[in-house]
């Protein structure tokens, strides 16, 4: 089995759940703005949101031009004039108390950086990640973390990478894994980059032909196998 010297993490559902965190974070921006928030609004936002920020990854828009436009895109579509930067303020502001753990996030984590080097690697808003990393409790465990925001590019740019690389001592791709929930961000970033990739799938999501996994895991607790390292937490 291959022998890992550096890991690379995502943060959004590879081990912070954004899920839970953005759902309370539309809850309480809803709440404020005193607009009814339907299930179909939220179904709505999700494909406003996620085809936004898959131009950001293409590199057609700007990360400010994704959150800024999201949420008046949003209302728009629903009877409502909105001013979509002051809403991402509030919506930011209420997202940065979100920092549920993925299922094993903390004992694995914690395990892995005895034996790993551990680096953080994510599209999202510097701010808001920084301080969700450190409500949680897994800051101390990286050696370094890289925002898109921080480093002028994003995943799967190549350049992103070749930030992240020239800033990791003695960094060999070989030895490299990256872990990320995201195909095109994570996955096809990572193989472009020359490195192997690990595709945290929990819900089983069906895959495309040209962005195939070095592996796939549904539970971040299947790591331990791939890395042939002990689990000392169940053991």
């Amino acid at each position: 089995m291959k022998q890992y010297r550096t890991l690379l993490f995502d943060v959004d559902d590879t081990i912070l759940d954004f899920q839970a965190a953005e759902a309370l974070a539309l809850r309480l921006l809803f709440e404020d703005q005193n607009i009814p928030l339907t299930n179909d609004m939220k179904a709505q936002y999700k494909t406003i949101n996620q085809g936004l920020w898959r131009a950001f990854e293409e590199g057609k828009m700007t990360r400010d031009e994704v959150v800024n436009t999201r949420f008046s895109a949003l209302l728009k579509e629903y009877g409502y004039e909105a001013d979509g930067a002051l809403l991402e303020q509030k919506y930011r502001r209420f997202l940065e108390e979100g920092h549920q753990l993925i299922d094993g996030a903390f004992d694995l984590i914690s395990n892995l950086q005895q034996q790993f080097d551990l680096y953080i690697v994510t599209n999202g808003v510097s701010h808001t990640q920084y301080k969700r990393l450190r409500d949680s409790g897994l800051f101390p465990f990286f050696k370094d973390i890289f925002v898109s925001e921080d480093t002028g590019f994003q995943k799967p740019m190549e350049e992103y990478f070749d930030y992240v690389f020239e800033r990791i001592p003695q960094f060999s791709a070989e030895h490299t894994l990256i872990i990320g929930d995201s195909l095109t961000a994570d996955i096809k970033g990572g193989q472009l980059a020359g490195l192997d990739t690990c595709w945290m799938n929990p819900d089983m999501k069906p895959n495309v032909p040209e962005i195939i996994p070095t592996y796939e895991i549904r539970k971040l607790e299947e790591l331990y196998h791939i890395l042939n390292i002990e689990n000392t937490v169940s053991c």
